[in-house]
């Protein structure tokens, strides 16, 4: 099993553990464990079959979590979880989301009206069945009324492209007020999660009032839902919601650094503080009742022992410690991207010719790109065979003569077919300068189906990289089921590529096997997978995927010169 569905089942097992009234340091205990598989780069089923490893080795995996994992890797089921599941329906999970509605309230509500989802518990407070229940009463009915709307809609997440335009068009708009000083977007949207729940932005002002009077009257803000002294929080018509802190100047970077999270490394921050007889929170960093540090970020770290740590890497993956010991990556920058090796034209489903996509790449300071067409399987757009390929191949070779200061590759995305084979033979891909393979179709095959079709491409000696590899669409559609610790060695063993496909819907690879690719020392191509000019712009978030797995520009293989990528692949060796 992958580690993010044994994270996902001590998850479950956690919140269904906190309804029934369990002790919370065992919850707690399940939450860690989840977290803690789910960063991992190796996997954990596999170290639970492995006679010479031990599970317990992970920081905060005892005994009874090991044999837990044991269970789960042999069977693919945890029994403790399926026990409480026949007790306890997946709609009882989701009341804890509704404000005033702790475990043990959840759990009468279950128990003394069975109401099992938010639909039913919308039903019931509506009827006037809550107010009646005891340890409730109307205010608590009220409430539930008030917000269950609201609720059943904070369970969205919403792409990190949505999210930032959404947040720094505000921060935008907040800067034009005289009165505001600094104002910057924080959260997970700051840290570049693939998607964000709701959006914070930090602003200092000397009239907090009107930066709130602002935001509430922003064409983008739908409803007002909470305004005190020097907190607001809106909805948006997208339907985010988006919480406005006010500070004063010598709060700001602790305000910053306090709502960019993670929560797991701020608690690991402020344990570092209480050790150092300091307390942290967002007003800043105190000594008793002095404040020592809190105007900047780097102040805040400082104050406990820390460099300054990116945004990206904070999720307390082991960042902390590498920034203890000095050796914080320097992450790869868009500057440093040199070229983008993924990208289509009208000869399948792209919107621009090839001169447009060449010209468009040359004036955003690429030096070299890749024509990757699709091939004749993806029949929906149209895709190449042998024969139109070599023909488009020409065209772009014409164009060469026509543009200079970029280089252009006459490329394919070719599809790794259900089969097992790739759609077109190895003497067309023998003739390209560069090959992407990648799954579209036959996602939800077995492992074993999936990865025989993988290596297939692996082995090849004309593929290059692995496109997009899990073919996933975030938030939209599951990915295929790879086995990524054999399937990262064979990319490591026969030189292969690897891709994190920069569009937002994709980010595929994602942050931890990205940074397991690195490990291995598979360098990483960040392409656009681009259809239009415009699409070429998303190669930032291909970027900040890269940032979040910690990866440097030496990672990554298009940042460096076309000579030198050239150099890089094992066609060319």
């Amino acid at each position: 099993m992958q580690n993010a569905e044994i994270a996902r089942l001590f998850d479950d097992l956690a919140d269904l553990l906190e309804i029934q009234g369990a002790n919370p340091f065992r919850v707690r205990a399940y939450r860690n464990a989840s977290r803690t598989i789910g960063d991992m780069t190796e996997s954990v089923a596999a170290i639970a079959v492995d006679p010479s490893r031990k599970l317990d080795d992970i920081p905060g995996i005892g005994a009874d979590l090991a044999g837990k994992i044991k269970v789960i890797a042999a069977t693919g089921e945890l029994p403790q979880l399926k026990e409480l599941q026949a007790q306890v329906p997946p709609g009882v999970v989701e009341m804890l989301r509704s404000p005033g509605l702790g475990p043990k309230k959840v759990a009468s509500l279950f128990k003394e009206l069975h109401i099992a989802s938010l639909d039913m518990l919308k039903a019931a407070a509506v009827a006037g069945k809550i107010a009646e229940l005891k340890g409730f009463g109307k205010k608590t009915q009220d409430s539930i009324l008030k917000e269950i709307d609201r609720v059943s809609e904070a369970g969205k997440r919403y792409s990190i492209a949505q999210g930032r335009v959404e947040a720094e068009s505000i921060v935008a708009d907040l800067l034009k007020l005289k009165s505001v000083t600094q104002a910057s977007v924080a959260g997970s949207c700051r840290r570049r999660r693939e998607t964000v729940a709701d959006l914070d932005v930090v602003v200092t002002s000397s009239d907090s009032a009107a930066a709130m009077d602002r935001l509430a009257a922003n064409e983008r803000v739908i409803e007002v839902l909470a305004r005190g002294e020097t907190k607001q929080r809106v909805r948006l018509k997208s339907g985010i919601e988006l919480d406005l802190r006010v500070v004063p100047d010598e709060s700001y970077g602790a305000a910053m650094q306090y709502f960019t999270g993670s929560k797991e490394h701020n608690i690991v921050i402020r344990r570092r503080a209480q050790e150092r007889g300091l307390k942290v929170n967002e007003y800043g960093v105190f000594r008793g009742d002095e404040q020592v540090a809190g105007r900047t970020e780097a102040d805040v770290y400082a104050a406990v022992g820390l460099p300054w740590i990116p945004p990206e890497l904070r999720e307390n993956r082991g960042e902390i410690e590498r920034a203890e010991a000095g050796k914080l990556p320097e992450l790869v920058e868009l500057a440093d991207i040199r070229g983008d090796l993924h990208m289509h034209t009208t000869a399948t489903d792209g919107a621009c010719s090839i001169l447009e996509m060449a010209e468009a790449a040359k004036a955003r300071g690429l030096k070299y790109i890749a024509i990757t067409d699709h091939s004749k399987r993806v029949t929906m757009a149209n895709g190449l065979d042998a024969t139109r390929l070599r023909a488009h191949w020409k065209k772009i070779d014409k164009v060469r003569g026509q543009i200079s200061g970029i280089e252009i590759l006459c490329g394919v995305e070719c599809d790794i077919l259900e089969d097992a084979t790739l759609d077109l033979p190895d003497d067309v891909l023998k003739e390209a300068d560069w090959v992407l393979a990648v799954l579209h179709y036959g996602l939800k095959q077995p492992r074993e189906k999936i990865m025989e079709r993988l290596m297939t491409a692996i082995r090849c000696p004309w593929v290059d990289a692995i496109g997009h590899p899990t073919g996933r669409m975030v938030g939209a559609r599951e990915g295929a089921d790879i086995d990524f610790d054999p399937f990262l060695k064979a990319c490591a063993d026969h030189g292969t590529l690897v891709e994190i496909n920069a569009n937002p819907s994709r980010l595929d690879l994602d942050d931890v096997h990205a940074a397991a690719a690195r490990d291995l020392g598979i360098p990483i191509v960040i392409n656009t997978d681009a259809h239009s000019i415009s699409n070429l712009d998303l190669m930032e978030y291909g970027v900040f995927q890269a940032r979040r797995a910690g990866l440097e520009k030496k990672d990554v293989a298009n940042t460096r010169t076309a000579a030198q990528l050239r150099k890089l692949l094992r066609r060319n060796r």
